[in-house]
């Protein structure tokens, strides 16, 4: 079994670009961040419990990450860079971290490389753990309404909160349920010290007003872009800042990778 995805064409040879949503997203969240890469072939992939892969479980990272290279190996995708976001963001560090032979570089906007100790994950099981059982039981519209005005998105206007709970709540409640729990922050490892000892270019994104990120960046030896005019989901927020920071790493990088 693999992941569903879209792909998008490009020039041969030059590395492919592969896109992670986060959580309760969709293939679709990073298009409009790539489609400006014109350059660039793209895979924009739907994680296990989202999208065309809805159907699709894991017990967990290492689960996750077997799927993640099945999946690349069956588009012959040998030479590539991934790009994630909060969930797939996480997903994307662990799954550099495992050195894979193909990797060229590494960004992620927003996410978190993993709790420190043990009181941070016994909270953050219990946390997620009751949102699970929500998502299992209650309607999503509602749910949703209650995790968009959790602290990490303050800075969404109601508008955009509106949107998001309306675009989230065409999920499966079941599915989102079980993705939680597999790739909850209480069961990552932690990745900042295999990070530290990379041998991948590493580049991290977040928004101005996502002050939570902003400090987790401040401990990551690498090099950061902070967004203008967004918070913690700055590709959807400011997709052409986002777009142009990509744009400016891979002149950077893409020619050193190939």
């Amino acid at each position: 079994m693999i992941l569903a995805g879209v792909k998008q064409a490009g020039k041969p040879g030059v590395p492919w670009l592969v896109f992670l949503h986060g959580f309760s997203g969709d293939c679709r969240e990073w298009l409009t961040v790539g489609e400006p890469l014109s350059d660039n072939r793209c895979l924009y992939l739907d994680l296990p419990g989202h999208g065309g892969s809805a159907g699709i479980s894991v017990n967990g990272f290492d689960g996750v990450n077997d799927l993640l290279t099945r999946t690349l190996l069956s588009y012959n995708i040998l030479n590539y860079w991934l790009v994630g976001y909060s969930l797939g963001g996480r997903i994307a560090m662990f799954h550099a971290c495992q050195q894979p032979t193909g990797l060229r570089g590494l960004v992620v906007e927003g996410g978190h490389p993993g709790l420190q100790n043990p009181d941070e994950r016994e909270a953050r099981y219990r946390s997620d753990m009751a949102w699970a059982t929500r998502f299992r039981s209650e309607p999503l519209d509602k749910v949703f309404t209650d995790w968009y005005h959790q602290p990490v998105f303050a800075s969404l206007t109601d508008a955009q909160r509106t949107g998001l709970v309306a675009l989230r709540s065409q999920n499966h409640g079941m599915h989102l349920a079980d993705m939680l729990l597999a790739t909850s922050l209480a069961v990552q490892p932690d990745l900042r010290m295999p990070l530290s000892a990379r041998n991948f270019p590493f580049y991290y994104l977040y928004g101005e007003r996502d002050e939570k990120f902003a400090a987790i960046a401040a401990e990551l030896n690498t090099e950061c872009h902070v967004i203008p005019n967004a918070g913690h989901n700055a590709h959807r927020e400011n997709p052409d800042a986002v777009a142009a920071s990509l744009a400016q790493i891979l002149r950077l990088r893409i020619k050193d990778s190939q």
